[in-house]
């Protein structure tokens, strides 16, 4: 008798990532944004009142199936932050605003991608979009991330919560590429790989426990 094939399919080739998952991240996050509403137009102005306009930050990111999208977020750095350095922030950035700083250390930055996630350009879950010059050069394999919709946290998110720890204050891209993408690319693959709902609702709790903590650590360190 010959042997049945129990390849199991990998996930992002599941319904789930095909179509209930969009459906579950348009309906949350049409939900979010109105209620977000007030609290955006309150930081929006503490931007414009710290450091002026733009008040949002807006760069090219890869995205799904390959297709580029500008990703948005609040505005951390100062204006022409892309021309004074490099694109991985470093410990101590000096580019980055004191409003800026602290938007950052609560991960209240990210929280416009929510409009990203309206348009179906991102996911709640899902491996955080990199610089088109890191996913114009992905291997064949690593390709496998941009068959899920880029997201707001994944593995490799939470995995490298204090990237700017990690990578220090001195040449932080060369730190990154050396040290840091390879092991995120094997994260965002396995997520890729593994998409369900159940991983998405444990990470999304995993997130939310990591951001707390790095909120408070930031929080009462200033005291």
């Amino acid at each position: 008798m010959n042997e049945m094939n129990h390849t199991r399919k990998p996930g992002y080739k599941k319904i789930y990532n095909r179509f209930f998952k969009r459906v579950i991240d348009f309906l949350l996050a049409l939900v979010m944004v109105i209620v977000l509403l007030p609290f955006y137009l309150l930081i929006a102005l503490i931007v414009v009142v710290g450091s002026g306009f733009p008040i949002f930050y807006r760069p090219d990111r890869g995205g799904y199936k390959g297709k580029s999208f500008k990703i948005c977020k609040f505005r951390t750095m100062v204006k022409n932050a892309d021309k004074i350095g490099g694109g991985t922030t470093s410990l101590n950035d000096p580019r980055i605003t004191k409003v800026g700083n602290f938007l950052r250390k609560t991960k209240l930055d990210e929280t416009p991608q929510l409009f990203n996630i309206l348009t179906g350009k991102m996911s709640f879950i899902g491996p955080r979009p990199e610089l088109l010059k890191y996913t114009n050069n992905y291997t064949d394999e690593e390709k496998t991330i941009l068959q899920v919709r880029p997201g707001i946290t994944d593995y490799s998110s939470i995995e490298f919560i204090n990237l700017d720890e990690v990578v220090g204050s001195q040449n932080a891209d060369e730190m990154y590429e050396k040290y840091v993408l390879k092991m995120k690319n094997e994260l965002r693959i396995k997520y890729a790989n593994n998409v369900s709902f159940f991983v998405d609702v444990k990470l999304f709790f995993k997130t939310v426990g990591s951001v707390i903590k790095k909120a408070f650590k930031y929080v009462f360190k200033r005291k």
